[in-house]
């Protein structure tokens, strides 16, 4: 039997740091290949530099490493695409079409595409936001996620690319910082609480977001790639859903632990691009196709945090 051989295509970011160790757990060491634009600060050999808009060295890759499956989380993230829309649409965009090509040139097995919240809209239903909806993005980054789920669907359809994909919630996680999306905060009122530090949000206090601990993100991610091919109905994106909060519930959370925590609300422009999103999202297509079923609660994923954080951190809680 033929063994799988993963590229990992922005290994370094949040997510991809988690799910390279997992997949070395799951396939070997040796046939996780981690690549990024530049060398990770900690051990993530095997690795190779990669420039995701440098096609050729994207084929020259997957032909050195007899890779069979892409994983291609590089991406510009929402806050941090609007400062620069040309650049975002460019990395997000070309990015994917390397992908695709590579993956139909060199009859990659299978391709995996993160989507977003961020593809949703002013005009999206926000509570319970159905699968098939409205798609009307505010921002660069779900413009260029939406372009990316259709264009995905259609390499499907046309040369028989085995893409599949999620649209992510905002991902917690302790194990790495968030590289510039709108949910960070969800992220960061947890290192500010536990370094004993006042947090002040960039959001309202009442803003709900929909949002998912990283050992489900991973779990979610496997398992999707892991299923039959038939049982995977959708070829643009499922929703993934796991649970919504606002950032004065999180806080309140948080303070169960560690009650002398405070908070402040100095909303910014991201405050628009989270009004713009769904509150909650509908995944019953993922549950009903694939089998998914979160694991984690909004008291589970904080007491985790806490105790992940502080181990990390060396600090006491």
């Amino acid at each position: 039997m033929r063994k799988d051989n993963i590229l990992v295509v922005g290994a370094n970011g949040q997510i991809g740091t988690v799910l390279t160790q997992a997949l070395r757990e799951r396939y070997g060491h040796n046939h996780v290949i981690a690549s990024d634009i530049r060398e990770s600060e900690h051990d993530n050999s095997p690795f190779e530099l990669l420039n995701i808009l440098e096609g050729e060295r994207l084929s020259q890759l997957v032909k050195k490493h007899k890779i069979t499956q892409i994983y291609h989380l590089a991406a510009i993230l929402s806050a941090s695409g609007e400062k620069n829309p040309k650049r975002t649409w460019d990395i997000n965009m070309n990015g994917l079409f390397n992908v695709l090509n590579v993956a139909k040139d060199e009859s990659i097995d299978k391709v995996f595409f993160p989507s977003t919240i961020a593809v949703f809209g002013e005009k999206t239903p926000q509570v319970n936001t159905p699968q098939h909806t409205i798609l009307d993005p505010t921002t660069v980054y779900g413009i260029s996620k939406v372009a990316g789920e259709n264009w995905c669907q259609y390499y499907h359809l046309k040369y028989g690319i085995d893409v599949r994909s999620v649209r992510y919630p905002g991902v917690i996680s302790y194990q790495s910082l968030p590289g510039g999306g709108t949910t960070d905060y969800a992220v960061d009122i947890f290192h500010k609480a536990v370094k004993g530090e006042d947090f002040e949000c960039f959001l309202k206090k009442d803003t709900r977001l929909p949002m998912i601990y990283m050992p489900d993100t991973i779990r979610a991610t496997i398992e999707l790639m892991d299923a039959p091919s038939e049982k995977i109905k959708i070829r643009t994106s499922y929703n993934l859903a796991a649970m919504d909060f606002t950032p004065e519930e999180i806080y309140n959370e948080i303070k169960k632990h560690i009650p002398n925590f405070k908070i402040t609300y100095q909303p910014d422009f991201r405050q628009a691009i989270a009004d713009s999103w769904s509150e909650s999202l509908d995944d019953s297509d993922a549950k009903f196709d694939w089998g998914w079923k979160e694991e984690f609660d909004i008291s589970e994923m904080t007491t985790d945090m806490l105790f992940q954080l502080a181990k990390k951190l060396n600090v006491a809680t």
